[in-house]
C-alpha cells in the first residue's frame, strides 16, 4: 500500500508518458481525455477498512471507505479465475435492471492485504464525477414534487419483486442504499437477506419469504410526514393495504399507479419529435428506417390522430401520422434484405400502434401497465412473424434471412379522472419497446441516462450469471445480436417493454448502433442537448450534429435518429408545427418532425392576453416598489433590516442542503 497522492494514467495504452496529476481533464502528453471511474467497494464484513488515502494494489485508490478511483482505467479489471462467489450473481441475473442496480466491475486482486483480497468493486452506482454520492431519498424527500414522490415509490415497488426473488430485497429498506438522480430510483449495493434477517425470523436458512410488503410499507411510513399534502392521505391509505397479510402486490400497483398518472396528468406535456437517417460514409444503401419520415407531419394531441396526408408504401397501408410514435429500425441482411425488414417493421408497427390508440380511446378507466405492456409484446411479435413469413416466402435460411432491430418510443395519452371529477387528457405514460442494440438515451442538462439494454453476447453472459459484464467484452463475438425482429418465429422472441412517466424537460433519443458504436452519445451528448434545451438551437440541427458526429468517428454504418423533445415545466399556449428543412437533391438524410399540443389551459384570445400583460405591468410595480422600501428600510433601520436579510440567507442555505 501507498499514501501517496494518486495520478491517474493515460486510457491511452501507447501513450509515452501516461502519468496525470489528479484532477487534470486531458493527458499532458498525447491529449486523450482521462477517464476518472469511481467504484463502490463491497468488502466482507470481517476485513478491516481501508485507510483513506492509500493506495491498493498499486491501483485503486480509497478516496473513503467505500469509493475508490480507479488510477488505471485503460487496463481490464481482476475477474474470479474460479466459479463466480453467489454474492455477485444477483448483479448479474438483475442486469436488466441496470438503471436501478448497479454492475459488477471486478475483484480486487487476492494479492494484496486481506481487505482486498475480500473486495469486490461496483460500476453503474449512483457517483457523480467527482466521486460524490446521490442524495439518500430521505434527504431529497420534502424538497420533491408530488408526482416526483410517488414516482420514487412506485419505482421501488416496480423492483420489490425481482429483488425478493434474488434474495436481496433488503436493499430497499435501507434509506442510506437508496439514491435519487432526479426522477430515478438508484441502489448503491445489493443485501443478502438471509445476513440482514435475523435467525428467528427464517424458517430455512432457503426462506426469504420472511420479507412483505408490510416491511416495505412499515419504511414508507416514516417519509409520509413530509410528504406532499395532495398525496399523503393516499399514501397513509396505500401502506395500510401493504401491511395486511392477504393482500395482493398488483393491487397495491394498480392504486399507486393510479395516484401517480392522476399526479403527472397535472403537468403541462408538449412534444417535439423529428427524425433522420443518413447512409453514412462507406455504404450504397441505407438499411435503416426511422419514424417519422420528411413526408409525414402531426399534430399529437389527445384528441384522435388528425391526418394530414396520406402515403403508399408497403402492404398492409399504414396510417399516415400516428401521434406520440417514434420508430427506430437497423436492418440485417443487406440490400433488399435489411432495408425491407425494417421498412416492413415500421410500416406494420404503424397500422399495429394506431389500432391500439383507437382501442385505448374508447376506454373509461385507466388501463395498468401491465396490460399495455403485454399489448406491446404482441404487435411486436405479429410484426416479427410478417418478417418471418417474408423470409420463408422467399426461401431464405439461416444467416441469409432478412431481420431487423427495434427501438420504439410511444407516448400514451390514457384520460386521467382527478379526485375532483375533472378529467385530465394525458397521462405523461412512455413506453419504450426494443429488441437488438438499437438504444433510447433521456437526456437533460444534467444526465444522460442509458435506458435500453442491448440484446447482444455480452449482456446474455451477464443475464445468465456465466461472466462479469467487462469480461463478457472481450469475447470475439461480444457485440453479436441474441435477438432481432423476423429472424425465428415468435415463440423465440422476448421484446423488452418498459414504462416511463415524463415529468421533467428532456430529450428522448433513439438510435441505431450507427451513433450509439464507441460510446459517443456518452461523451458528446452535453454539447449537443444542452443548446436544445435552452433555446439556442433547433431540434433538426441537433438532429443533424448527431448524424455528423457518427459519420466523422463512427462511419462504418448507417445511421438513424429520431428526438423527442418533451417539455412539461411550463404550458406552452399553441399549437405549432415545425416545418422540415428543405433539402438538396443530393442530400441522403431525411428528415421529419411531429409537434404536440400542451395539455395545459390555452389562452383564448386576446382578452387573455391583455389580461396577462396587466399582470405583468402589476408585478414590475410590485418589484420595483418593494426594492424602494427596502432601501428606505435599510437607510431608516439597519439593525432590523440586516437581521431580516440574515434570515433571508438561513433560508436560502437550508433549501440548498
Amino acid at each position: 500500500m501507498s499514501s501517496s497522492q494518486p495520478q491517474i494514467y493515460c486510457p491511452n495504452l501507447n501513450c509515452s508518458a501516461p502519468l496525470n496529476d489528479f484532477g487534470h481533464s486531458s493527458c499532458a502528453n498525447c491529449q486523450t481525455p482521462l477517464i476518472h471511474r469511481y467504484l463502490w467497494a463491497v468488502t466482507a464484513t470481517t476485513a478491516a477498512p481501508p485507510t483513506v488515502g492509500t493506495l491498493i494494489a498499486g491501483r485503486y485508490y480509497v478516496q473513503s471507505p467505500q469509493i475508490w478511483l480507479d488510477t488505471q482505467p485503460g487496463l481490464l479489471p481482476d475477474f474470479p479465475t474460479a466459479e463466480l462467489p453467489d454474492e455477485l450473481l444477483p448483479y448479474l441475473y438483475l442486469y436488466p435492471y441496470r438503471l436501478h442496480v448497479p454492475e459488477v466491475y471486478g475483484i480486487c486482486p487476492s494479492s494484496e492485504a486481506e481487505t482486498a483480497s475480500a473486495t469486490f468493486f461496483l460500476e453503474n452506482v449512483p457517483l457523480d464525477r467527482d466521486g460524490n454520492l446521490s442524495p439518500s431519498i430521505v434527504q431529497a424527500w420534502s424538497q420533491a414534487t408530488a408526482v416526483r414522490q410517488v414516482y420514487w415509490l412506485w419505482q421501488i415497488l416496480h423492483l420489490w419483486m425481482p429483488l425478493l426473488e434474488q434474495g436481496v430485497a433488503s436493499s430497499l429498506l435501507a434509506t442510506e442504499n437508496i439514491r435519487v438522480e432526479g426522477w430515478r430510483v438508484r441502489l448503491c449495493q445489493l443485501f443478502q437477506d438471509h445476513e440482514i434477517l435475523q435467525p428467528e425470523a427464517m424458517t430455512e436458512a432457503s426462506d426469504i419469504a420472511a420479507l412483505t410488503l408490510a416491511d416495505l410499507a412499515n419504511l414508507w411510513l416514516t417519509w409520509l410526514s413530509r410528504a406532499k399534502p395532495a398525496i399523503a392521505q393516499r399514501l397513509q391509505e396505500i401502506c395500510q393495504q401493504m401491511q395486511t397479510e392477504e393482500i395482493d402486490i398488483r393491487e397495491i400497483t394498480a392504486k399507486l399507479n393510479r395516484l401517480l398518472l392522476e399526479q403527472a396528468a397535472q403537468l403541462p406535456l408538449r412534444l417535439q419529435m423529428l427524425g433522420m437517417t443518413d447512409t453514412g460514409p462507406q455504404h450504397q444503401h441505407n438499411e435503416d428506417t426511422c419514424y417519422p419520415l420528411l413526408s409525414e407531419k402531426q399534430v399529437a394531441n389527445a384528441a384522435p390522430p388528425v391526418a394530414e396526408e396520406t402515403i403508399a408504401d408497403l402492404s398492409p397501408e399504414p396510417p399516415a401520422i400516428v401521434p406520440g410514435l417514434a420508430i427506430v429500425c437497423d436492418g440485417i441482411g443487406g440490400h433488399e434484405g435489411g432495408e425491407v425488414a425494417s421498412q416492413l417493421a415500421v410500416q406494420s408497427l404503424k397500422v399495429q400502434v394506431q389500432a391500439l390508440l383507437n382501442e385505448m380511446a374508447t376506454q373509461t378507466e385507466l388501463v395498468t401497465p401491465d396490460v399495455i405492456v403485454e399489448q406491446l409484446e404482441a404487435i411486436v411479435r405479429i410484426v416479427n412473424n410478417l418478417i418471418a413469413a417474408q423470409n420463408d416466402t422467399q426461401g431464405r435460411e439461416s444467416r441469409r434471412r432478412m431481420g431487423t432491430t427495434l427501438v420504439m418510443a410511444l407516448q400514451l395519452p390514457q384520460k386521467v379522472t382527478l379526485p375532483k371529477g375533472r378529467a385530465a387528457p394525458n397521462s405523461h405514460e412512455l413506453y419504450l419497446v426494443q429488441v437488438g442494440d438499437s438504444r433510447a438515451y433521456w437526456l437533460t442538462q444534467r444526465h444522460c441516462r442509458l435506458l435500453t439494454v442491448d440484446d447482444d453476447v455480452a449482456a446474455r453472459e451477464v443475464r445468465t450469471g456465466r461472466l462479469l459484464y467487462r469480461e463478457g467484452l472481450q469475447r470475439p463475438d461480444a457485440g453479436a445480436l441474441t435477438q432481432a425482429l423476423g429472424t425465428r418465429d415468435s415463440e423465440f422472441l422476448h421484446p423488452t417493454v418498459q414504462r416511463f412517466v415524463v415529468e421533467e424537460d428532456g430529450i428522448l433519443l433513439l438510435c441505431s448502433d450507427g451513433l450509439s458504436d464507441n460510446g459517443w452519445v456518452e461523451t458528446s451528448w452535453a454539447e449537443i442537448t444542452e443548446p436544445v434545451l435552452k433555446g439556442k438551437k433547433s431540434l433538426e440541427a441537433a438532429a443533424q450534429d448527431w448524424i455528423d458526429l457518427a459519420n466523422r468517428n463512427n462511419g462504418h454504418d448507417n445511421v438513424s435518429v429520431v428526438l423527442c423533445h418533451c417539455h412539461v415545466s411550463t404550458p406552452l399556449p399553441e399549437i405549432s408545427l415545425i416545418d422540415a428543412p428543405k433539402l438538396e437533391p443530393d442530400t441522403r438524410a431525411e428528415t421529419a418532425t411531429i409537434v404536440s399540443a400542451t395539455s395545459g389551459d390555452r389562452p383564448a384570445n386576446s382578452q387573455t392576453r391583455s389580461l396577462v400583460t396587466i399582470l405583468l405591468l402589476c408585478l414590475v410595480g410590485l418589484l420595483v416598489g418593494g426594492g424602494i422600501g427596502l432601501a428606505i428600510w435599510s437607510q431608516v433601520n439597519p439593525e432590523g433590516f440586516n437581521q431580516f436579510r440574515n434570515q433571508i440567507e438561513q433560508l436560502g442555505q437550508r433549501d440548498e442542503l
